[in-house]
């Protein structure tokens, strides 16, 4: 038998490096990131684990004040729940601005946004994440812009808020699993997992076996303007008998930021 590990509750009395997802070890966290590039120019980070590279579709808004993203992972295995929808939306709160430009590039289950803006009159333009209803706006506190726009406006990857004792949900799922971890106990006696890893390329992924535990790592390396690399570690099963199996016991699947297990019982 293979008993799921990481199917945690919640909540943890020991606490979670990042309640956005219970694997990663180190680097950025929170669901996004946001920071003002030199040019004025700002770049958002959104994690879509499990969402191709021609899943998503990024719409402006008719008063160029607005970008909404509609993204699609499918249900690349037949164990997967089901699909997953999301739809995430940002832009500016401000009259003196509009959005000009979008460019937007997903890979690996993140989705990276460059929203240019062009004044178009004298006011204070700070963007905006909603992270989840189009209409519940959430202004980042302690970062403004003044009118010259050259004060930063972003999120704190590595804000203390952003551990603790509780996992939140993904707050941009729509449809679907909200959580990182999946797990079925097949009829032959196999467990199944998911697990979401969003920024690791498939050859970054490492599974390992050790007295009957199973867990998996995950390296995902800082891309264009990223503040960082992140690290993800954890043990997501843990065989009935303490032992060692091959790895090629084990069928791993991995694919745009998620990566699935098959482990066969001991």
């Amino acid at each position: 038998m293979v008993v799921p590990l990481s199917a945690i509750p919640p909540s943890r009395e020991d606490g979670f490096y990042a309640i956005n997802n219970q694997f990663l070890a180190n680097g950025p966290k929170g669901f996004q990131e946001l920071k003002t590039l030199e040019n004025e120019d700002m770049f958002i980070r959104v994690d879509f684990p499990g969402v191709p590279e021609d899943a998503m579709k990024v719409v402006v808004d008719d008063t160029k004040k607005a970008v909404t993203v509609f993204a699609l992972a499918p249900k690349e295995h037949k164990h997967d729940s089901s699909p997953r929808n999301y739809i995430y939306t940002t832009g500016l709160v401000c009259k003196c601005c509009e959005i000009s430009a979008v460019a937007a590039h997903m890979s690996d289950g993140v989705l990276r946004l460059l929203l240019s803006k062009t004044q178009i009159a004298t006011q204070r333009p700070p963007f905006l994440g909603v992270p989840d209803s189009d209409s519940e706006q959430v202004v980042v506190k302690d970062h403004s812009w003044t009118d010259s726009h050259k004060v930063t406006y972003g999120t704190d990857p590595h804000d203390p808020v952003l551990t603790g004792r509780v996992l939140q949900p993904h707050p941009w799922v729509k449809q679907g699993s909200l959580m990182s971890y999946e797990s079925k106990q097949l009829q032959n006696g196999c467990l199944y997992v998911r697990v979401d890893m969003p920024g690791v390329p498939k050859e970054r992924f490492t599974v390992s076996v050790k007295s009957g535990m199973v867990m998996v790592t995950g390296d995902a390396p800082a891309v264009s303007h990223d503040s960082g690399g992140r690290f993800y570690s954890g043990e997501v099963a843990m065989l009935s008998n303490p032992i060692d199996i091959p790895i090629r016991q084990i069928k791993i699947i991995s694919k745009n930021g998620v990566i699935r297990l098959i482990i066969p019982p001991a």
